[in-house]
């Protein structure tokens, strides 16, 4: 079960990966730092499928619903939004422990190969 996910692991390009999560997480950044009247208004009307004039209050009616449907929209883009940086800086973080991870594996390998050479001359000095 576990070899699929080494397979998986070693296809995705880890360098590519890294060299661009400080640009991912800046991008977010800017995108929470924007301010909501930089979108451009659009328009709310709608079309009567009659030829009848709305009433004030079916118009007052409609207008509220409107409201409210556009206060939920910029609730959950910024929410969107803080979840998109939050993923940001999780990556970050991800690319960042990735890297002290290939380090350390770095380490340990050297670490490795010199205790097996060590061990070599020590087999070597004892047998020869």
């Amino acid at each position: 079960m576990a070899i699929p996910w080494l397979s998986a692991l070693k296809v995705i390009p880890w360098g590519d990966v890294i060299s661009h999560a400080p640009s991912v997480l800046e991008k977010a950044r800017d995108l929470m730092a924007r301010k909501p009247a930089d979108a451009a208004p659009s328009s709310m009307a709608t079309p009567n499928t009659h030829d009848d004039v709305p009433s004030l209050g079916e118009l007052k009616n409609r207008l509220l619903a409107a409201s409210m449907q556009l206060n939920e929209v910029q609730q959950r883009q910024t929410e969107l939004t803080q979840t998109v940086r939050e993923l940001a800086e999780q990556n970050a973080g991800l690319v960042s422990a990735v890297s002290g991870l290939r380090q350390t594996l770095r380490f340990i390998v050297v670490g490795l190969a010199l205790a097996l050479v060590g061990l070599g001359a020590i087999a070597y000095t004892q047998f020869f």
